[in-house]
């Protein structure tokens, strides 16, 4: 009973970190750079981006616990930073390991991001648009889970609507930085009128 336990608490676990990192990812996409979204306070936005990322990351590592403890399959600790050398389902865990990699990388650089060039920065943290598609890879592939079940399929399409809704949004060309950076300036420096305005 309690080895049952620890298994759908690995698969739900992996199920709901799925879904928070993509309202983490969509959050960050939505105000990315000096880019705000709908009015709402950029710095309020980006505290509950930090939070759903904490606690998405609080349910991957249940769902790594709780998968590795329960022993019903050969994955062990190593396994959850070197990729594909699992001895259960080795592409598919793999790609689970490259995307906590990536995780790792990400949490490292924001944890001592006032210490790095931005442009470091910038650049490990872009890492999450890969990370991303690999962990819902990883989800979909995994043998004995529940990755091509009905209602895990519909989780994934909401999920992936929603990334693509984001970027939808974001590519416009009204939601570009500069452009933001543009309006912004004109709102606190109005241009000046001219003799032929008066």
């Amino acid at each position: 009973m309690d080895a049952q336990i620890l298994w759908f608490a690995g698969r739900a676990t992996g199920a709901v970190s799925l879904v928070l990192f993509t309202a983490t990812l969509v959050l960050g996409i939505l105000t990315a750079g000096r880019a705000g979204f709908g009015g709402l306070p950029r710095a309020g936005v980006q505290r509950l981006h930090r939070s759903l990322s904490l606690v998405a990351i609080a349910f991957l590592a249940v769902h790594i616990v709780t998968t590795i403890v329960d022993g019903y399959v050969d994955i062990t600790w190593w396994d959850v930073v070197m990729p594909f050398a699992a001895g259960y389902d080795p592409f598919w865990v793999g790609l689970g390991t490259v995307a906590v990699d990536l995780l790792i990388a990400i949490g490292i650089t924001s944890a001592v991001r006032r210490h790095l060039p931005l442009p470091l920065w910038r650049a490990v943290h872009l890492t999450a648009y890969a990370m991303w598609p690999i962990a819902l890879l990883h989800g979909w592939g995994v043998s004995g889970g529940d990755g091509r079940q009905t209602w895990l399929i519909i989780v994934d399409i909401i999920c992936a609507t929603a990334v693509l809704a984001a970027l939808g949004y974001r590519m416009r060309p009204d939601r570009h930085p500069d452009t933001v950076a543009r309006q912004a300036a004109r709102v606190v420096h109005p241009p000046a009128r001219t003799e032929a305005g008066r």
